[in-house]
């Protein structure tokens, strides 16, 4: 065993053990009555969940339930543990513990103000309320550029949700509908009736005095002094990994003490969740951190004056009627990157760049009796009233009657996500690599008509690069549901499983109750409760893939077929036939789909009759991949010699500086594809060898990489085509080489409906390409040159050009991608096929 696989070791078999604990609480009987309680990953009993609970415990009526907390380390928050050490109805658990893996696989009720861990699936009989935590200033979710990355633990929690709390309107329609794009999909009760948290602001004298007084046990020095809580957001690029900014936060708290009569106010420091760790490790700052463990509510209802950046605090703080500020040194790099809602204009206070201006400003309101700068009241009455419209210190009762009393008459809640009238596609994509089945999906979402369907895309959350860039391409009106985590289960049902799928028996799963509820639990943990119309495997390779697309809810089931598959599960590679056991796999699953719809109607032909043995004939549909033209343009356009250049050499392929030097009597060929044996290019290269012997004034660019690339390399050398024929490796923009070459050729054994055809069409090459059984499906009549599919073909084919007897393309792509688009609806069920449509 390799060493790094030793090191690995113990971290897997830790996690091994997790996973079997929570599949065998998961198998347990629900305890009734019990209340789990989660906040910021357990990083204190804070926030609404803190609110809820303390609510549920005084109620009366409710003396049944029993809570059990969350907490990251049960010695930081002994606070909370000793609080209620003497009451049998509150337990604590270390988050991420066994403890806590039972308590959320057997709690009836489950409350969280963010999300649970990748392995959380709702099981049934549980009630999931998600309060989240804070109407939002910065853009969230899809709202954000490349959000949808960041998107995936929070869309499939929010989809297994009972109940999602939104403070106001807002929060409601911008962040939950359209940040999260969970119009189209939440099935669940989104309730608007005020943040359980803010009703902890409503402190009386004695209730500031006690804050006031937790303040001063935790060290810091308070006496009679008034509060000025500074409270900024996180700053960092993810949320898990915040910036370390506190050095310069205490150069600015120390300008504004500056500016103030620190003996009348001191100046304290919120930091966010995610920051308080690193600030709690500062001894400077221990004379003004507030604790985390002290809920922030409660240390806002005794708060005197709030300075806030673009932290959500400041909508719960307008309850209070008094006096905010707004420090943004980085605003203008902050609205750039991240968004804002609203703009600094708009905000309930006066808005400071300089830490100076702020104390300045502070010493003002100070002098002014401690009220709201008389330029923003306007701005700070109409924010109010739209922010805080249901907050009178009772949320957490009505959140009680709606979900622990089952009231719902009278309250404001909303059940209509879900019906906006469209119907529901769910695609999925395949590994997200850049290849031609990804680059189909990508076009396909562009071309359907999101405002007639609301479609979802479901793929593997990849750490590749060149993955996350095709994700990124994903149309913005799409839902994402990347994959994240792995199947529940007890390792003994997963073994049973992966020998079935050795041995042959992929087709079981349905039969076998136990492993018929593994793929149903996946299916939860991916999409809770999102109902589908249409569930589409698009990528068609992967048997794992398809029987999870098989334990939707009823739906219309289609599986797509981009090749001769028959052939494709044959296909040898350095002589081994590494798809045939996978891909015979896939095969038995065939009947279980609805639709099997090739790219092409010569293809449908071919695998119809290849493989029936799978499926009965009717069962077998095409439809035509669309293309993306306008992408194609636009790439072609790319500078060459700035998507080539090399740093490191300081200088650009000798085949990039003969296409950026073009003569007029050189005729360049171009090939595009992935390095393997199906596509021969091993057939081209002889071809063109000939040809190049008769006419050394050619050339032939093969752009891909693939495990064939030593040996073409290999090849190029024996036939003494150096400087001729120039393996290019894979190009993020393979268009703009395609669009300084003068023929396109294509010499695979056999193809789908090949996109690069489609790409060769729009930019307006010649093609030449082999006889295949869809060849003539791929090129409109009148466009490019079919060739038998032998080494001579494709000379005869490269002199046909040279003779001027091969026709530049003539591509209606906009027709065609409506032909292909609506052959699509067809294909999966959701219209009826047109007597012209294949």
């Amino acid at each position: 065993m390799k060493l790094s696989r030793l090191k690995r070791l113990p971290s897997r078999v830790k996690r091994a053990a997790r996973f079997e604990i929570h599949a065998h609480w998961r198998r347990q009987p629900i305890v009734l009555g019990s209340v789990f309680y989660e906040s910021f990953s357990g990083n204190g009993m804070l926030d609404n969940p803190e609110a809820l609970f303390r609510e549920l415990l005084a109620a009366p009526d409710l003396s049944h339930l029993t809570h059990i907390w969350a907490l990251s380390d049960l010695h930081t928050y002994r606070a909370a543990v000793e609080e209620f050490a003497d009451d049998p109805r509150v337990s604590f658990v270390r988050y991420g513990s066994a403890a806590y893996y039972r308590a959320l696989a057997t709690s009836q009720y489950l409350v969280n103000n963010a999300t649970f861990p990748f392995d959380f699936s709702k099981r049934p009989g549980q009630v999931y309320l998600n309060t989240w935590h804070g109407t939002p200033l910065k853009r969230m979710g899809y709202d954000i550029e490349d959000g949808a990355l960041a998107t995936a633990n929070i869309v499939r929690n929010f989809v297994q949700a009972d109940y999602l709390l939104a403070a106001n309107p807002f929060m409601s329609e911008q962040m939950y509908q359209t940040g999260y794009k969970l119009t189209g999909i939440y099935r669940g009760t989104l309730v608007e009736e005020g943040y359980p948290r803010i009703d902890r602001q409503f402190l009386d004298e004695a209730g500031r005095a006690e804050v006031r007084a937790r303040l001063t046990d935790a060290g810091i020095p308070l006496g009679d002094r008034k509060i000025v809580l500074y409270a900024p957001t996180w700053k960092g690029q993810t949320f898990g990994r915040p910036e370390d900014d506190l050095d310069a936060l205490l150069a600015h708290i120390a300008q504004v003490e500056e500016r103030i009569d620190t003996s009348r106010y001191a100046v304290l420091l919120k930091t966010h969740q995610t920051v308080h760790a690193m600030a709690a490790d500062r001894p400077e700052l221990k004379r003004m951190l507030v604790p985390n463990e002290i809920p922030t509510n409660l240390v806002l209802g005794a708060t005197d004056i709030l300075v806030s950046d673009y932290s959500s605090i400041f909508f719960d703080f307008l309850q209070t009627g008094r006096p905010i500020l707004f420090f943004t040194p980085d605003l203008a790099d902050y609205a750039g990157t991240r968004g804002l809602y609203f703009e600094p204009e708009e905000w309930p206070g006066p808005v400071f760049a300089s830490a100076r201006e702020l104390g300045e400003a502070i010493a003002g309101v100070a002098a002014d009796g401690d009220a709201v700068p008389p330029e923003a009241r306007e701005r700070y009455d109409t924010m109010r009233a739209r922010f805080t419209p249901y907050e009178d210190g009772r949320a957490s009762s009505r959140i009680a009657d709606i979900v622990f009393r089952g009231k719902r008459d009278g309250y404001r809640l909303r059940t209509d996500l879900a019906e906006d009238g469209r119907e529901k596609i769910l695609l999925y994509l395949g590994g997200m690599r850049p290849n031609g089945i990804t680059t189909s999906a990508l076009n396909l979402l562009n071309n359907i008509d999101h405002e007639r369907y609301d479609v979802s895309a479901f793929f593997a959350q990849s750490r590749s690069n060149a993955s996350i860039a095709k994700q990124r391409q994903i149309n913005p009106a799409v839902r994402q549901f990347p994959r994240v985590g792995g199947m529940n289960g007890a390792k003994l049902r997963h073994l049973a499983r992966h020998l079935d799928f050795r041995r042959g028996r992929t087709a079981r799963h349905a039969d076998d109750p136990a492993q018929n509820a593994l793929w149903d639990d996946e299916w939860y943990r991916c999409f809770g409760d999102s109902r589908f119309d249409y569930v589409v495997d698009f990528s068609g390779y992967g048997p794992f893939w398809a029987i999870l697309l098989l334990h939707s809810p009823d739906a219309q089931r289609a599986i797509w077929m981009h090749n001769d598959l028959a052939a494709d599960a044959h296909r040898e590679v350095n002589g081994e036939k590494k798809m045939l056991h996978s891909l015979t796999q896939l095969f038995t699953l065939y009947a279980e789909y609805d639709h099997l719809v090739s790219v092409s109607p010569t293809l449908s032909e071919v695998n119809r009759a290849s493989l029936a043995e799978y499926a009965p004939a009717e069962k077998f549909r095409s439809a035509l991949n669309t293309v993306d033209a306008e992408h194609i343009l636009e790439n072609a356009k790319g500078d060459l010699h700035e998507l080539t250049f090399d740093e490191e050499t300081g200088g650009i392929p000798d085949w990039a500086e003969l296409l950026l030097a073009p003569k007029d009597d050189v005729t360049t060929f171009v090939n595009v594809g992935r390095l393997s044996p199906e596509k021969n290019q091993t057939r081209l290269i002889r071809a063109f060898a000939a040809v190049h012997a008769e006419n050394p004034k050619t050339r032939l660019l093969i752009v891909g990489s693939g495990p064939l690339a030593d040996d073409l390399e290999a090849l190029v050398v024996s036939l003494g085509l150096e400087g001729s024929v120039f393996l290019t490796g894979m190009q993020r923009n393979p268009h703009a080489i395609m669009a300084k070459a003068d023929c396109f050729v294509l010499s695979s054994d056999y193809e789908g409906q090949p996109m690069v055809i489609l790409e060769a069409l729009v930019l307006g090459l010649p093609i030449v390409t082999v006889e295949f059984a869809s060849a003539k499906n791929a090129l409109p009549e009148g466009s490019g040159l079919v060739v038998p599919q032998t080494e001579e073909g494709v000379a005869d084919g490269l002199r046909a050009f040279l003779a001027g007897e091969v026709p530049a393309s003539d591509f209606d792509w906009p027709a065609y991608n409506r032909k292909a688009v609506a052959q699509f609806y067809a294909a999966i069920g959701a219209v009826p096929a047109p007597a012209e449509l294949p």
